[in-house]
């Protein structure tokens, strides 16, 4: 008779002791040793653990080919996830302009249909009277309707007035500090030559 001795699990072999009985190969009636064996002395307990190893498979032709596509075409997925990234605000404004455009329609507001007319008929009085060059094609239906428009929407037109003014204001400052500066520049250089 074997007794174990060992962990079947943590504090569990102080309450629970047992024995474990091995056949006897005499068989000539001798009487059995008493001995103690620990559970990972056991082959019943353990398994000695399998050999790991990790072969790494050559890559064929097609992989190889794959890879060479991919590292080719990284730079370009980049360049596109970027400007994907910066035109993905401005298709969003659109397609909400959009919506907002068809409800309006849906449910227009008092007198719309009327107003939009006349600065539809604004628009086609421009192309008539601009016959000629394609300066007065552009300029006169635009300049017609964009008055049209004015007079039943003082309020917008004057907010647009105002953004475009200033916006304009902003660029011609900035247009002559950079003529400036390049000016300066050009006489810096020419003082330097003159030395």
């Amino acid at each position: 008779m074997l007794k174990v001795t060992g962990r079947v699990m943590p504090g569990a072999s102080s309450f629970l002791p047992f024995t474990v009985f091995a056949a006897n190969d005499a068989g000539n009636g001798e009487k059995e040793e008493t001995s103690s064996v620990n559970l990972d002395e056991l082959s019943l307990y353990t398994a000695p653990p399998p050999p790991l190893w990790y072969e790494e498979s050559e890559a064929g032709q097609l992989e190889e080919k794959v890879a060479t596509v991919r590292k080719l075409a990284e730079p370009y997925a980049i360049w596109c996830q970027s400007a994907y990234a910066k035109i993905k605000p401005k298709v969003q404004k659109v397609v909400q302009l959009g919506n907002d455009t068809y409800v309006n329609l849906q449910y227009p507001p008092k007198d719309f249909y009327p107003r939009a007319g006349v600065i539809g008929l604004a628009g086609v009085v421009g192309l008539f009277l601009a016959r000629g060059s394609r300066i007065k094609k552009v300029l006169y239906p635009t300049g017609l309707m964009t008055l049209g428009a004015s007079l039943y929407y003082p309020e917008q037109a004057a907010a647009i007035a105002k953004s475009t003014g200033d916006s304009v204001y902003d660029t011609a400052v900035q247009s002559y500090a950079a003529v400036e500066k390049i000016l300066k520049s050009q006489v810096k250089d020419k003082k330097s030559n003159e030395k």
